[in-house]
């Protein structure tokens, strides 16, 4: 069946000596791997490996079998060119994290418009903004609300948030309870919008303690979810 659909590049992996495995996260059909046979070596293809870059938004046609194996992708044009994602080493390294977050965290083979365009807008906010070195936090906070266990905020006075039940909590509960300032920062960010981000001030070192927090967050609620490779990355450039 041919098919067109928007679509956000989470991964392209070099299969052999000249093919490329490319995982997105599509609008219409949800999260498919497409195989690029040959696009690394033909020096005349009209698709170019250089399209499928981290986050890139395209538009796709593929064939689809939605067997559950690799799909083959017919054409693809760039839905969004980036301005400054790519020239800008901090917003570069925040690129290869969300991308790597997101390649664990999304396993829905369906249709997800809302997450898609959550991400979609997400993204565009970030090349277009200024550096704003709470982003990601905020980023991987508002996704939980797509992904099904954004914290249950009826509680904000509380002092424990228990990351196992999402709950802001009196007491000490279990060992997956914590409280300080990585929880005081995780409120700041509940509720606050992409544009608001200049108002929530923080250090590396509380940074890195909130996200600490949140991926063992996402640990405890999806299944199978591992430990971004590019975390070293992304705390070595802002270290």
């Amino acid at each position: 069946m041919l098919i067109k659909t928007e679509g956000i590049v989470l991964s392209s992996l070099k299969y052999g000596e000249a093919d490329l495995i490319v995982k997105c996260f599509t609008k219409k059909y949800g999260l498919k791997s497409y195989w690029l046979p040959n696009i690394l070596k033909a020096k005349k293809a009209k698709i170019r490996a250089s399209s499928f870059q981290p986050l890139a938004q395209l538009h796709i046609e593929a064939f689809h079998k939605d067997k559950g194996g690799l799909e083959r992708i017919k054409d693809v044009k760039l839905a969004y060119p980036f301005k400054s994602m790519h020239l800008d080493v901090k917003k570069g390294a925040i690129v290869f994290f969300i991308a790597d977050v997101l390649r664990y965290a999304i396993q829905e083979e369906e249709e997800n418009s809302l997450l898609f365009d959550f991400l979609q807008n997400s993204i565009q906010w970030l090349d277009t903004a200024n550096y704003a070195p709470n982003f990601h936090l905020l980023f991987l906070v508002k996704l939980t609300k797509y992904l099904g266990f954004y914290p249950d905020i009826q509680s904000l006075n509380l002092d424990y948030f228990n990351l196992l039940e999402g709950t802001f909590e009196n007491n000490d509960t279990n060992i997956h309870c914590t409280s300080g300032p990585e929880v005081t920062s995780l409120k700041q960010l509940l509720g606050t919008e992409f544009d608001e981000l200049v108002h929530i001030k923080s250090n590396q070192e509380q940074r890195a303690d909130v996200l600490t927090m949140l991926l063992r967050y996402y640990q405890l609620h999806l299944h199978g979810f591992k430990k971004p490779k590019s975390l070293a990355v992304l705390n070595a450039i802002f270290s």
